[in-house]
């Protein structure tokens, strides 16, 4: 007896932003494993009586091992139960969504992808901006500003990422936005390209703070939050702009 695995996208935390697939797997799954950010108020679209497993990560936190949490996908399809995997954003983007499918296929678990709201455009719709600018922001790329060790990657394409026509969203990089910035402008890129900080978006205490590259690496070099955010940087549109 095998059951199926949902692989849901939550989007940011607000439940209005789901979809209505994502909303009807919830209120139909046996089992729910949650993502941190995927807790609180979309936790109630699920039925009464499904057991609700969190397996959330979070950088500086105890959080389950990723063969752990794929080992618990397994054993509960086995059992025959719909088991939804309820990740943060969309789980294609930086969400080990892979590592995932791959030990459903290697058990023969059949599965199905519902595609969510990215954190990006949420964090880009509550700033009242586009991703992208006729003639100044053709490109847009999203970048992790941690490794598996929690430091910037060794391996980035720093021309693509100083090119100052592309729109660029930093994903789990508040710590190491301070380095990532001092290399971008050796590379290239002005110091005062316009920066947006959102954090926490999507939830009751979003906030949203407008910069500089060169400002906001000076201000989370001094301290930051504990909130979950993303950074984007390039030719951001100004909302006064229309």
């Amino acid at each position: 007896m095998t059951g199926h695995v949902y692989f849901v996208s939550s989007g940011p935390g607000d439940p209005d932003l789901l979809t209505i697939r994502a909303a009807r797997c919830l209120a139909e799954a046996d089992v729910v494993l949650f993502d941190d950010l995927s807790s609180g108020p979309i936790l109630a679209l699920c039925r009464p009586g499904a057991d609700l497993v969190a397996v959330g990560k979070r950088a500086g936190r105890p959080s389950p091992k990723q063969d752990h949490v794929s080992r618990l996908l397994v054993d509960h399809a086995q059992t025959g139960a719909r088991v939804v995997r309820l990740k943060s954003g969309d789980g294609g983007i930086f969400g080990r969504l892979e590592e995932e499918i791959l030990a459903l296929q290697e058990a023969g678990i059949c599965y199905e992808i519902i595609p969510g709201v990215t954190t990006a455009c949420a964090a880009a719709a509550a700033a009242g901006i586009p991703l992208t600018r006729r003639l100044t922001a053709r490109r847009v790329q999203f970048i992790t500003g941690a490794d598996t060790t929690g430091n910037l990657p060794d391996d980035l394409n720093w021309a693509a990422l100083a090119d100052p026509l592309a729109t660029t969203v930093v994903f789990m990089g508040k710590r190491t936005f301070p380095r990532l910035a001092e290399a971008l402008v050796a590379h290239g890129l002005p110091p005062d390209t316009p920066a947006l900080l959102a954090e926490a978006v999507g939830h009751p205490d979003q906030s949203l703070h407008r910069s500089t590259i060169a400002a906001l690496a000076t201000s989370l070099a001094g301290g930051r939050s504990d909130k979950p955010a993303l950074i984007l940087y390039g030719p951001l549109a100004d909302p006064a702009e229309g």
